[in-house]
C-alpha cells in the first residue's frame, strides 16, 4: 500500500499522506514518496495545482516515535556513542530536501490542515506555498522543548524572528484561528467548510496558466531563498541532529524507551520533566 497517494482530478494533482492508523506520521519511505508525486505533477502539462492533504483523522502527527525513539538501540535518528554528525546530516538533509520538494514545485501546492500538523508534519506543511486550515486544527513544532529542531527552518520566513522565537522556545500548538492571525498560514476556515473552501482556492488557481503560476512563484521564493534560507537549513539540519544526541536528547530517548512515547511527549510537552537531571521536577531524589 502505497503512503502517498497520487491522483490527476482535471487540472489539480492530489497528494495524499496515507498512513491514516498513525496519523500519517514519518517513516523512512514517506519523504521519497511524497517527492516522487510531487514529481508526476510537475511533469503532467495539463496540472496546474497540486492539493496536499493527509488520510483519516490528522494531516500529519510528525516523525513516527514508535520507530526513531521507542525501540531501544541505534537507528537512522540516534546512533550509538560518539556519534558522527554528518552521517546525522545526510540522513535528515535528505528528508529536508524531499519536504522540500513542495517548495521547488513549479506547480503551486495547497497544504489542508484537518486534525494536526506537528512537529515534523509542520515542517512538510510549511513547505507548501498556501495553506488552509480548519478553525479547531493545530500546529507546532513541540520537539523544539527537547529533541528536535526545525530542518527547514520555514518558521522564520513565515513568521519573522519574534513570532518564531515565541512557537519555537515554547513549542506550543496553536489552533488555525490563532495561526492565521500571526499570519503563520492564508486562512483558517470552519472545520466543516475545509475542504469547501480548498477546493475553492485550487480551481480559483486552475484558470491561471500554467506558465504565469510557475513565473510568479519562482520570483516569490527566489525572494526568499536570497535571504540565506539554505544556509538557514543546513544549519538547522545539522543542529536538529545534536539535538538527538545531546544528554538531554539520549534522555528523552532513553524515557520513550522505558515510559513509552506517549508519556514521555506528555512529559515534554507540559514541561514537567527535568531533562537535563533525567527525572520529573517534582522527584526530590
Amino acid at each position: 500500500m502505497p503512503k502517498v497517494l497520487y491522483e490527476k482530478d482535471g487540472r489539480i494533482g492530489r497528494i495524499t499522506l496515507n498512513r491514516p492508523e498513525v496519523l500519517n506520521a514519518i517513516d523512512n519511505d514517506l519523504p521519497q514518496e511524497l517527492a516522487d508525486c510531487v514529481a508526476r505533477a510537475n511533469t503532467d502539462p495539463e496540472i496546474h495545482v497540486i492539493l496536499l492533504s493527509g488520510a483519516g483523522k490528522a494531516f500529519c502527527a510528525g516523525y513516527d516515535l514508535k520507530i526513531y525513539a521507542e525501540y531501544g538501540g541505534a537507528n537512522q535518528a540516534i546512533q550509538e556513542m560518539p556519534w558522527d554528525p554528518m552521517k546525522d546530516y545526510a540522513f535528515m538533509m535528505r528528508n529536508t530536501e524531499l519536504f522540500m520538494s513542495l517548495w521547488r514545485s513549479h506547480k503551486p501546492v495547497i497544504c489542508k490542515i484537518h486534525g494536526h500538523a506537528v512537529a515534523g508534519g509542520s515542517d512538510i506543511a510549511l513547505c507548501s506555498d498556501l495553506v488552509i486550515m480548519g478553525e479547531n486544527a493545530e500546529i507546532g513544532y513541540m520537539p523544539s522543548r527537547v529533541w528536535g529542531c526545525p530542518t527547514t527552518a520555514m518558521w522564520v520566513y513565515r513568521l519573522g524572528a519574534e513570532g518564531a522565537k515565541r512557537m519555537l522556545f515554547t513549542g506550543d500548538k496553536i489552533d488555525g484561528r490563532e495561526a492565521e492571525r500571526i499570519g503563520l498560514i492564508h486562512k483558517a476556515v470552519a472545520d466543516a467548510d475545509l475542504d469547501a473552501q480548498a477546493e475553492a482556492l485550487a480551481e480559483r488557481i486552475c484558470g491561471v496558466p500554467v506558465n504565469q503560476l510557475m513565473m510568479h512563484k519562482l520570483v516569490i521564493n527566489q525572494a526568499i531563498e536570497a535571504m540565506g534560507l539554505r544556509n538557514t537549513q543546513m544549519m538547522a539540519t545539522v543542529f536538529d541532529g545534536i539535538t538527538r544526541h545531546s544528554p538531554e536528547g539520549i534522555n528523552f530517548k532513553n524515557r520513550v524507551e522505558t515510559a513509552g512515547w506517549k508519556q514521555a511527549v506528555q512529559e515534554r510537552d507540559t514541561g514537567s520533566y527535568d531533562w537535563t537531571a533525567d527525572r520529573p521536577f517534582d522527584d526530590p531524589a
